[in-house]
């Protein structure tokens, strides 16, 4: 590998570690039992997700602005750095919330959702920057596979202090506190090599554009990739299997414990999830090497098909580690072939402003997914009829996706 490509995989390696502490685990049970303790369950929740909405649609309404700013000559590396600073510096001072605080905390977390969000935007435009279409599938996938690493080890060491926070002489309050710290200076440790190494190699001359010519350039590139049809169709099916797939691994927390899994095996699950992820989704980039990322996204997709068939029969905790293990065969695999995928369609000069418009698909295409999960189990009364009803957005995404002309 190239000092480039290594230094962009070290950069998934450290920010993952955002995405499973502060997302995912660790934050919203700080919010409920700290910052907003004194709140009603069913208020805290709620505000929980007013504020995840928030960020979701603030960095929906910002991405394609800034993307196309961003691909002009030397502005990518720019607002990469200060997206990830912001991240990283908000992150950090989550461990300044105390109890009651529950504005404080969502303020400061919504700051770092969409720092993060949009770091990750420039991060996935860098790829066309750091490798060819040749190594590109490889390098996507051990983004993402020495992610969920990078992501389960200061996880596990956030989780250890906490559970020992007594035997050290700490409060729980505290210990989650130094969890927030810890995963803001990994996450700053990885990120060096990205901002000493990485530099913007395909770009469009002359200066950012002015607000009204940036929105022209944006209606531009959206009617290129309506005639483009491989761009159209890939996007069209992405935004059903992905769709799918998030859905998928949001909703399994709750399906186990619809199944009568306990919290301290989900816990488990959950890393036996990232560490099993890692390399598989390495795994899944060698085997594109041989069969080209159109079969094994194609792989993913029927693998997920039957991830939903299978959790429809699901009864008991050992089906539960089986369909974990099948999910974590695949998701990594498929997220990173389809950036590498994407990104190979796509002109290398323009990558930003496409990839904003792939994030901002991934985003928008995550609220039908657990919407048609919740109107069938509000019909049947049955979770599992809810899980096979994803099928529909596999069949949908496997339609849209086997019309592009494979020109591999």
């Amino acid at each position: 590998m190239t000092k480039e490509e290594r230094s962009w995989i070290l950069q998934d390696f450290g920010n993952s570690a955002y995405s499973i502490t502060i997302t995912t685990a660790i934050l919203p049970l700080f919010f409920k039992s700290v910052a907003a303790s004194h709140l009603a369950d069913a208020t805290s929740t709620a505000y929980w997700g007013y504020a995840n909405s928030l960020a979701t649609l603030l960095i929906a309404l910002l991405a394609p602005l800034l993307g196309t700013i961003a691909d002009f000559r030397g502005v990518k590396k720019k607002l990469f750095t200060a997206f990830t600073l912001v991240a990283i510096l908000s992150s950090a001072m989550l461990a300044t919330v105390g109890e009651g605080q529950w504005i404080y905390a969502l303020v400061i977390y919504v700051i770092t959702a969409v720092a993060f969000n949009g770091s990750s935007i420039y991060y996935d435009a860098f790829l066309t920057d750091v490798t060819t279409d040749e190594r590109m599938d490889e390098i996507s996938s051990k983004g993402f596979g020495f992610g969920y690493l990078g992501g389960t080890i200061p996880f596990i060491i956030s989780l250890g202090i906490i559970l020992s926070a007594e035997r050290l002489g700490l409060t729980v309050t505290f210990a989650t506190q130094m969890a927030f710290l810890i995963t803001a200076l990994w996450w700053m440790i990885f990120t060096i090599p990205m901002l000493k190494n990485v530099k913007q190699k395909y770009y469009i001359e002359g200066k950012p554009s002015k607000i009204k010519e940036s929105f022209l350039m944006l209606a531009a590139t959206a009617r290129d990739i309506v005639k483009n049809k491989m761009v159209l169709y890939f996007m069209i099916a992405y935004f059903f299997y992905i769709d799918g797939v998030h859905t998928v691994i949001t909703m399994a927390t709750a399906y186990g414990v619809d199944v009568g899994v306990d919290s301290d095996r989900l816990l488990i699950i959950l890393v036996a999830i990232q560490l099993v992820a890692f390399p598989f989704a390495i795994l899944y980039g060698k085997l594109a090497k041989v069969f080209g990322a159109r079969k094994m996204i194609m792989t993913g997709i029927i693998t997920y098909t039957f991830i939903s068939i299978y959790g429809f029969f699901l009864k008991t905790e050992l089906d539960f580690w089986i369909l974990a293990m099948l999910v974590a065969s695949a998701q990594g695999g498929i997220q990173a072939l389809s950036r590498s995928y994407f990104g190979k369609l796509i002109p290398k000069n323009k990558s930003a402003e496409y990839f904003s418009i792939f994030n901002i698909f991934g985003k928008v295409s995550s609220i039908f997914g657990p919407l048609l999960m919740g109107i069938v189990i509000s019909i049947t009364g049955e979770t599992r009829y809810g899980i096979l009803s994803l099928i529909l957005l596999f069949i949908l995404g496997a339609f849209f996706f086997l019309k592009i002309k494979d020109e591999e």
